[in-house]
């Protein structure tokens, strides 16, 4: 027996990798096939070694050759091979064969599954360092249907041979999370960095589907990766589910819009409306080309420490009925956030803010940590395609703020009218006055207070949804049945 001692404090033991694949190879049960492209067959790699492979590896393969591959899993509309498209029919041929070749009867107590990943690793230029799509489809019960993980991944080791290895011990922590720590999806998404670091690796999509995942939301699972720091941010769209950032974004204009929206009011949906009519006129700006995206910071999320996830589902619930697009960052400043899109686009951005968020931005204490201070910020900032588009604030005295009266600190007056002069500041103009009173905070303030009147400050169709879905804290009602008195 293992010896106690005083003071010894309860952990997680973390298996090792043979550990983990044996665990797996000695199930009798398990059963299933490994089609890994792109980084060679790294992951099956660890259960041949592991021993008993026999048990558990009905097929692994390979399928470098493109004509091949097509031959076995059909052409992508859009000819690349890398994507999720492709993984899912990866999964969808693997799976079908085992059913057709592997008769139940025979088998009446195996758990099938399927492991597949298409990746691209580091090019000979070091210039794109690769990423790839891993997934697994598999069962619980052999009564029961399959269940699917899939997630998207970008290296960020400068080596096509430490890509691979890394490769192979994700697909080793995923394949032994989805067996033995479905039960705990949030656990199993930390225990997918088992012998990893953050910085061979970003985590930035993941889905989860199936009769054990029915509970899961993905929009949480979401922002447990932000949270747990596997990226830097994600995004879902307007029907709930994770998007890969990259495929919304690749080559858009994208005009973005940050804001707590604890609820989002009619200011929200003005400075946007505005805002992108505004940004649509520009040069080189084509609308059918063009991404709005609703931005959330994590520090927003945060409440007396911890982010308050009910609070974060009910935001994103509204947002999403109102048919936007959302991003979850851990972006505090808005150069990160230029920086993160400029990942993906090299065309015209727009940001829409109010007169505060510009002054915040013009506050030299969020630059300390830069060796460049605020003009480093600032060149990663402007330096792009991008312009401000700024609503204006009403004063106590009834009085305007816009961009040609706003007041920074007297050391950035003279770079804020750079900035402004050289048009990169530009007022929303055509704005709606009755809005210029409306607060997130008040109405939230008169939701949590029973007070009546916050209906109106919102967009139409949210507080109908904010009453039916008792979303921050709103209260319905009990109203009695006469057969009950």
């Amino acid at each position: 027996m293992e010896i106690s001692l005083k003071g010894d404090k309860e952990f997680d033991e973390v298996p090792s990798l043979k550990t983990k694949a044996l665990r797996i190879n000695l199930n009798e049960n398990i059963y299933g096939t490994f089609a890994e492209i792109g980084a060679g067959q790294e992951t099956v790699r660890q259960f041949f070694r592991a021993g008993g492979a026999s048990g558990t590896i009905a097929k692994a393969m390979s399928a470098y050759d493109k004509d091949f591959s097509d031959a076995i899993y059909g052409i992508e509309d859009d000819g690349r091979y890398v994507t999720e498209a492709r993984l899912r029919k990866m999964l969808d041929h693997e799976i079908e064969l085992i059913e057709q070749r592997l008769i139940r009867d025979k088998h009446p107590h195996k758990l099938f599954f399927s492991y597949a990943n298409t990746v691209a690793t580091i090019d000979f230029a070091k210039k794109y360092k690769g990423h790839g799509w891993v997934g697994i489809r598999y069962q619980i019960d052999a009564d029961d249907d399959y269940n699917e993980i899939t997630l998207h991944l970008r290296f960020k080791e400068n080596d096509a041979r430490l890509q691979q290895e890394t490769l192979g011990i994700l697909g080793t922590n995923l394949i032994y999370g989805a067996f033995y720590k479905y039960n705990e999806p949030k656990k199993l998404l930390r225990y997918l960095y088992d012998h990893l670091d953050k910085d061979q690796l970003e985590i930035d999509t993941i889905n989860f589907s199936g009769p054990v995942f029915e509970s899961v939301d993905n929009r949480l699972m979401s922002l447990q990766l932000v949270k747990n720091g596997m990226t830097d941010a994600v995004m879902f769209a307007p029907d709930g589910n994770n998007v890969l950032p990259a495929r919304v974004l690749y080559k858009k204009n994208i005009l973005a819009l940050r804001g707590s929206f604890r609820p989002v009011t009619k200011v929200n949906m003005d400075m946007f409306q505005k805002s992108y009519d505004m940004f649509i006129k520009e040069n080189k700006v084509d609308a059918d080309k063009t991404q709005v995206v609703f931005e959330i910071t994590l520090s927003n999320l945060r409440a007396e420490g911890e982010i308050d996830e009910q609070d974060f589902m009910d935001r994103a619930r509204l947002l999403c009925s109102l048919g936007q697009t959302v991003l979850i960052s851990n972006f505090q400043e808005y150069y990160k956030l230029v920086e993160y899109f400029s990942q993906y686009t090299k065309s015209r951005m727009g940001l829409a803010m109010g007169v505060n968020n510009l002054v915040d931005i013009f506050d030299e204490k969020y630059y300390r940590h830069l060796s460049g201070g605020i003009l480093e910020a600032f060149g990663k900032l402007f330096f792009k395609d991008l312009r401000v588009y700024l609503y204006p604030m009403q004063n106590d005295d009834g009085t305007l703020t816009t961009s040609e009266n706003l007041k920074v600190h007297p050391r950035m007056k003279e770079l804020y009218k750079f900035f402004k002069y050289n048009g990169k500041v530009v007022d929303i103009a055509d704005y709606d006055a009755s809005n210029l009173t409306v607060f997130s905070r008040t109405v939230l303030k008169m939701i949590s207070e029973g007070e009546d009147g916050w209906e109106s400050m919102l967009p139409e169709g949210v507080a109908k949804l904010i009453k039916e879905k008792s979303l921050f804290g709103f209260e319905t009602e009990e109203v009695m049945h006469p057969d009950d008195l």
